[in-house]
């Protein structure tokens, strides 16, 4: 929000979410729900709503509004129906979704975000079931309007906040928070491009320190978080700028147009839609038992808000670190399967260190993922151990050894360093020897660091290193020629 205003106004958002759900078929048929294929050929009777034909409720799809409510601690319903909303869209070959009205499955959750290094919750009102659309497509033939019905009956979860977001950056912090949330838990591939994942806001200002709500204007189809942060950012100054001119907002639909980073309305919403919510009756209600509730929790992973809080309390990393390491999920599997295999948890930041330098630069400059990563974390562990242990100094197993490792995954790293040459020698003797043939090189410079030019420590040790072709370790090499030098 602009400066010069945002002391007078408070800005209010909520948002909600749209997840389509990662299921082998739609959500009451069994037709195949997929993304990418050629248009209109997964559909059958059902899908198009033809006379006769009747929706069967896919078990997976509850499983996995269950997972998202308990994730987000929810109330999870113990018995709910379905609701028909009844709508006419070219795209809705039925003329009603499937969804649910009076009874959402999940009920009174949170989640938590950080901004600027400030927590905050922010509530979740409801998660509910429902079918997706087809969609519409107007830019292949300039005189009409084509439709794909693939996606129609695909499932979604609408996870719908709180009006407690306050900021555009607060928005952005929590639609991160929500996809990593699906991802982790397996639910939604978290994708905006492709409309897995779909964010609509709603709106409004009002007068700092008041607790009535203003007039809000919802705005749909934005397609990247950044775009979702500037459109609240936009809309909050529009509508400041038509208050403090004497004006009114209207309750609207508005779009968010990227490439001139403003909103435009698309329809009044003063008057609302009739809906015409009612059971729906070709689906029976639905329990969910205690049992279901706790097989469904036992099998979810590990969240990100509980991986952070292990690694800041009982590993004692960072809180910079722990959001790098639980960023997405499988840098935080990986690191989970490295500290299982670490000699000890002291190296448990040494490992930490690794995943988010080489191992995530490697990644990162191939455009590639974590799972494509080729070293197993096993493989890893060892390596760090060599280097806990002075087998191989860090700058060795960084630059030669792990190289070696990315081009032989399968070979161990103990293996490769006696095959290649690169342990260190560590015996004393040897040390002791090249140190004092170095010694007898450079009189003058032995006389000048005991004469306190502690400088030429580092003449020294290149020379040390030099003479054991980089194998001495560098700790216990710095502690022969410093007792050498000054005795």
């Amino acid at each position: 929000m602009a400066a010069h205003w945002s002391e007078r106004w408070e800005l209010v958002v909520g948002l909600e979410v749209h997840a389509q759900l990662i299921t082998a078929s739609k959500a009451y048929s069994s037709d195949p729900n997929a993304y990418g294929d050629h248009p209109n050929t997964n559909v059958s009777a059902v899908t198009l709503g033809l006379p006769g034909t009747l929706p069967v409720a896919n078990r997976k799809v509850i499983e996995l509004a269950v997972r998202m409510g308990l994730a987000t601690d929810c109330t999870i319903a113990p018995w709910m129906h379905y609701a028909r909303k009844n709508y006419f869209y070219p795209d809705l070959p039925k003329g009603y979704q499937i969804t649910q009205d009076k009874t959402p499955i999940c009920t009174d959750g949170h989640v938590m975000i950080q901004v600027a290094g400030v927590e905050k919750r922010i509530g979740i009102t409801r998660i509910h079931m429902e079918e997706d659309a087809g969609k519409s497509i107007h830019d292949v033939d300039p005189f009409n309007t084509l439709v794909d019905l693939n996606r129609a009956g695909v499932p979604l979860i609408e996870i719908v906040s709180e009006p407690d977001i306050r900021s555009g950056e607060e928005a952005y912090a929590y639609l991160t928070e929500i996809r990593r949330l699906v991802r982790y838990l397996d639910i939604c591939d978290g994708n905006m491009e492709e409309g897995s994942l779909r964010c609509d806001a709603n709106i409004s200002i009002r007068p700092k320190g008041t607790t009535t709500f203003g007039t809000r204007c919802e705005v749909k189809n934005m397609n990247s978080f950044r775009n979702v942060q500037r459109a609240i950012e936009y809309e909050a100054q529009r509508q400041c700028e038509i208050l403090e001119a004497g004006g009114t907002i209207h309750m609207e639909t508005r779009t968010f147009d990227a490439a001139k980073g403003v909103t435009i309305g698309l329809r009044s919403k003063e008057l609302a839609h009739d809906y015409r919510y009612f059971p729906e009756p070709d689906l029976q209600p639905i329990t969910v038992s205690e049992e279901m509730k706790e097989a469904i929790r036992r099998e979810m992973p590990p969240l990100p808000r509980e991986l952070r809080a292990k690694y800041t309390g009982e590993l004692g990393l960072s809180e910079y670190d722990a959001n790098i390491l639980t960023e997405d999920k499988a840098t935080a599997v990986y690191y989970e399967a490295l500290l299982k295999h670490l000699p000890n948890e002291s190296l448990s930041k040494a490992g930490a260190n690794w995943v988010m330098g080489d191992v995530r630069g490697w990644v990162n400059e191939r455009g590639l993922t974590m799972e494509q990563f080729p070293i197993a974390a096993e493989r890893l562990a060892a390596l760090i151990g060599m280097i806990h242990d002075g087998k191989v100094s860090h700058s060795t197993a960084s630059q030669k050894l792990f190289p070696l490792m990315l081009e032989q995954p399968d070979s161990e790293p103990m293996d490769l360093a006696t095959r290649h040459d690169l342990l260190q020698d560590t015996r004393d003797d040897v040390i002791e020897g090249i140190m004092r043939d170095a010694m007898a090189r450079y009189p003058d410079k032995v006389e000048a660091y005991r004469n306190g030019n502690k400088g030429l420590l580092g003449l020294f040790m290149g020379e040390v290193m030099k003479g054991t072709k980089g194998k001495a370790d560098p700790k216990r090499a710095n502690e022969v020629v410093r007792q050498l030098l000054e005795n």
